[in-house]
């Protein structure tokens, strides 16, 4: 069953998530953090331990103490994370957010709410042709 983490400060996101999961993806172990540090801090842990690393990181553009942006350039400078695929997610459908987002090393910008279920089904292989979506 694939990992899933989801980071967001907003907890009627992180429970929409949780209860799509729960009902129509019960094939997906979805972990979710209110906070950049706490989704760190479970990556290097399960790195620690031996664990395999989530299938998809989800990470909000915008939270209050640090953005998805700060977590997407930490991940990416370090080599043990530097193939996990990460998709940002905002409210947001500004050009710029969606650039800034995949030029710190995003494979995926999507507009909220999140559908896991069209996540799970992009391939590593097609995340360049969904750059755009």
């Amino acid at each position: 069953m694939p990992a899933v983490y989801y980071v967001d400060d907003s907890r009627d996101d992180l429970f929409y998530a949780q209860y799509v999961c729960r009902g129509a993806r019960d094939d997906i172990d979805l972990s979710c953090f209110a906070t950049s540090d706490a989704a760190f801090d479970a990556l290097h842990a399960a790195v620690a331990e031996g664990l395999a690393l989530p299938a998809l990181l989800i990470v909000d553009l915008y939270m209050p103490l640090d953005s998805g942006i700060g977590l997407i350039t930490r991940l990416r400078a370090d080599r043990r994370f530097s193939s996990m695929r990460i998709a940002v997610c905002s409210g947001s459908d500004a050009t710029a957010d969606r650039e800034r987002a995949l030029a710190c090393g995003a494979d995926l910008y999507v507009e909220k709410p999140v559908d896991l279920n069209v996540l799970m089904d992009i391939r590593p292989s097609s995340i360049e042709d969904s750059r755009l979506y």
